[in-house]
């Protein structure tokens, strides 16, 4: 029998123990035979290591509406490195190299927050470094998968040498009480107004986005990526830190010659609105905005950007903040984000034309 390629799926935790574990414990129910769960916790403030080490070893069980809790593989052997001990490689994980995948948990604690691109980092490098996979999967902590998710995204990207990142299909986890409604069918990115577009986002899935498409970004939500074009592009821009940063991994793959493909038949159930929330996220959405149509934009594709941010987008955005909202916080957030964005030095030469994919997309 053929062995299945190696998948490393990284999960990144920042107090969010809960969803991390109802995560998990989809993950270790799934059909895929080989893979490792690499679990990286961003400087968490409150006890969600040892609440996550207490599930490992069988104390906690997992209630979900996606799936029965299962004692069959509990206690899970676990390994936990600090930082530099993931980062330096002093240690292996000799006790659990013999383990079967859903028997087994990689456990690296930052110290700190270094946010969603370099906390996803320190554990590819770490994969990298220890189990040589064929590919990686980047993966929300606050997702509930499908069984057969990740054998449906690896037959995918294995028809195809030039698939960089391929994407699964994205429910709302709960969207009024259902879960049959779309949050992610492939993307489309429009550089000029700085915006990137989930196709069919809020609509009841009736089959209308069940073909296999190319797509201008892969969600960071679940993202499979093939480890060689990582070495080939380089890994997240850590200068993000939160939001864009997997959108210009995208057009970064996509600007080497590389395809972006989303898959219907690989599904995911995601919490959007619990990493969506709050006057620092909205400080760095901003911010982020401007940086990464100052990387990736024609000259002017990023004129017209300023024109369109600072004539329409910026009043839309400070407009909910003080009519909506009734938030200065938030309003203050959003300044600084754009002031930011502007002072932001781009470490990226913008190519000299218009780059824009031309993707087959299904009609909405």
């Amino acid at each position: 029998m053929d062995v299945m390629p190696r998948v490393s799926i990284i999960i990144l935790n920042w107090n969010g123990w809960m969803d991390t574990i109802e995560c998990l414990e989809s993950i270790y129910q799934i059909t895929y035979p080989n893979y490792d769960v690499i679990v990286v916790d961003n400087g968490s403030e409150n006890d969600s290591v040892e609440k996550i080490k207490e599930y490992a070893e069988g104390g906690f069980p997992v209630e979900s509406r996606f799936f029965e809790y299962t004692t069959g593989n509990k206690p899970l052997q676990y390994v936990e490195y600090s930082l530099e001990e993931a980062e330096t490689g002093k240690r292996t994980e000799r006790a659990v190299a013999h383990l079967p995948s859903n028997k087994k948990l990689i456990l690296i604690k930052n110290g700190k927050n270094f946010g969603f691109a370099e906390g996803n980092n320190i554990g590819i490098r770490y994969a990298f470094k220890v189990f040589n996979p064929e590919y990686i999967l980047l993966l929300n902590n606050d997702t509930v998968v499908d069984k057969n998710f990740l054998t449906e995204l690896v037959k995918v990207i294995e028809s195809d040498e030039m698939i960089a990142f391929v994407g699964p299909k994205n429910y709302y986890y709960d969207y009024q009480g259902r879960i049959d409604v779309i949050n992610f069918a492939g993307g489309k990115i429009t550089m000029w107004k700085g915006g990137s577009e989930h196709i069919g986002v809020r609509k009841i899935d009736e089959g209308q986005y069940d073909c296999i498409t190319n797509t201008d970004y892969v969600t960071g939500a679940c993202l499979l990526a093939r480890r060689e074009i990582l070495e080939a592009i380089g890994l997240l821009d850590p200068v993000y830190f939160l939001y864009w940063e997997e959108t210009d991994w995208c057009i970064r793959a996509k600007n080497a010659g590389y395809k972006l493909v989303y898959t219907p038949s690989a599904k995911i159930w995601h919490k959007v609105a619990a990493s969506q929330e709050g006057n620092v996220n909205k400080f760095f959405f901003v911010r982020n905005n401007f940086l990464f149509v100052k990387k990736n934009a024609t000259n002017a594709q990023f004129a017209v950007f300023l024109l369109y941010f600072f004539g329409f987008k910026l009043w839309l955005l400070i407009g909910s903040s003080i009519i909506y909202k009734r938030n200065a916080k938030e309003l203050l957030s959003i300044v600084k984000g754009s002031l930011e964005g502007i002072k932001t030095r781009s470490s990226h030469n913008p190519p000299d034309h218009d780059d824009t994919c031309q993707v087959n997309q299904p009609e909405e």
